[in-house]
């Protein structure tokens, strides 16, 4: 058995502190799973695409420790990400006798991540669970942070609640597998990190993100290593999002507008991510934050990664309309304000309302080739 080389973010949340574990063939070396709480049965929570290429080694590192493990595969799918779908989790564990010690384990990305949780919160009011995130965007960052829940027709995430796991492991192997179009996705919540963070790291992205498309172990385990450390720093100071916690939806208030808008799915989430950061920073200049010269360098390194920066149209007879409509269903807007993560100068964020007019000239210019 190859003996995994790891790297260790902590995450200080007082009782529910917990590790994220980054490296390469974590999910062979069973120590990794040392430490959970005693069970009788495991419920490992995959979809069916990544299913068939991890979940036996899943369940034999797990089948050394815990008698009963499980395995459910969900369809794959941001579309799949409903009460109906969540009810699956939950029929499962009806149906094989799980009780308030069973382990759950979530097995894939953001979605399976997101909707685990959020039965291991709601199971006999909370069950321990940990996240093995498959995908780029999992491992830095929907598997990080307790943000648990479903998508509702007229909002992302809108359903759903806080809830810590126990322990995260980040197999960079199995970013071997991921497709072009999810690697990209993923390389906008990286991105994200710089403008709201640290612009050294963005730098390095800029020297580095051919190294990173082309899958490059120790770039992408910089870049997940890095990814964590920031957002458990931020996690740390505001576990419940009320206020600094927020500067880690950059983009995504435009961002989230697209995925409801052309219908969960059409567009990755990193994909509509990494257009609404463009977004963001575009509306960050007309409010005077930021210079033109930072909006091009981070819509460059957007393109670079593979991702877009020219919106959809939602409405073709009031676009900018559709948007701000979609926008203030948003759970950052304020008594019908819409919030925007915007930039303000050198690694630094802020959370505020932007006149509708200026929103639109935005929109406008952002979804016309």
């Amino acid at each position: 058995m190859r003996i995994p080389y790891t790297q260790t973010v902590s995450i200080d949340l007082a009782e529910r502190s917990y590790d994220i574990h980054i490296g390469s063939g974590l999910m062979e070396g069973e120590g990794l799973f040392e430490g959970l709480p005693k069970a009788t049965s495991v419920l490992i929570v995959s979809n069916e695409t990544v299913a068939p290429l991890y979940a036996k080694q899943l369940q034999a590192a797990l089948g050394k420790k815990y008698p009963k493990v499980l395995t459910l595969a969900l369809p794959d799918g941001e579309v799949y990400k409903t009460w109906q779908t969540l009810n699956l989790i939950f029929d499962s564990l009806l149906q094989n006798g799980c009780d308030r010690k069973t382990l759950m384990v979530a097995l894939g990305g953001g979605v399976v991540g997101d909707m685990t949780g959020y039965a291991a919160a709601s199971f006999m009011r909370g069950v321990p669970f940990v996240q093995v995130p498959t995908t780029l965007l999992s491992q830095v960052d929907s598997s990080v942070g307790g943000k648990t829940g479903i998508n509702h027709p007229l909002g992302k995430n809108m359903v759903g609640a806080f809830y810590q796991p126990l322990r995260v492991i980040c197999d960079l192997d199995t970013l071997k597998t991921l497709p072009d179009r999810e690697l990209s996705a993923g390389l906008a919540e990286v991105i994200k990190y710089g403008p709201i963070a640290d612009l050294q790291f963005m730098d390095w992205l800029e020297h580095n993100m051919d190294r990173l498309l082309a899958r490059d172990v120790d770039a992408l385990a910089h870049a997940v290593k890095r990814s964590c450390e920031i957002k458990a720093w931020v996690v740390a100071q505001d576990e419940r999002e009320g206020g600094l916690r927020a500067i880690l939806n950059f983009g995504h208030t435009f961002g989230h507008a697209i995925e409801a808008g052309m219908g969960y799915g059409a567009w990755l989430h990193g994909e509509a991510v990494g257009c609404g950061m463009v977004m963001a920073a575009k509306l960050s200049q007309r409010l005077g934050l930021v210079d033109a010269a930072f909006v091009e360098r981070l819509q460059a390194l957007t393109v670079r990664a593979g991702l877009p920066v020219v919106g959809p149209v939602l409405d073709a007879g009031d676009n900018a309309g559709r948007y701000l409509e979609l926008m203030r269903l948003d759970k950052k807007s304020d008594a019908g304000e819409i919030k925007f993560v915007l930039i303000d100068g050198s690694s630094k964020a802020v959370v505020r309302g932007a006149p509708d007019a200026l929103v639109r000239e935005v929109i406008d210019a952002c979804c016309t080739a």
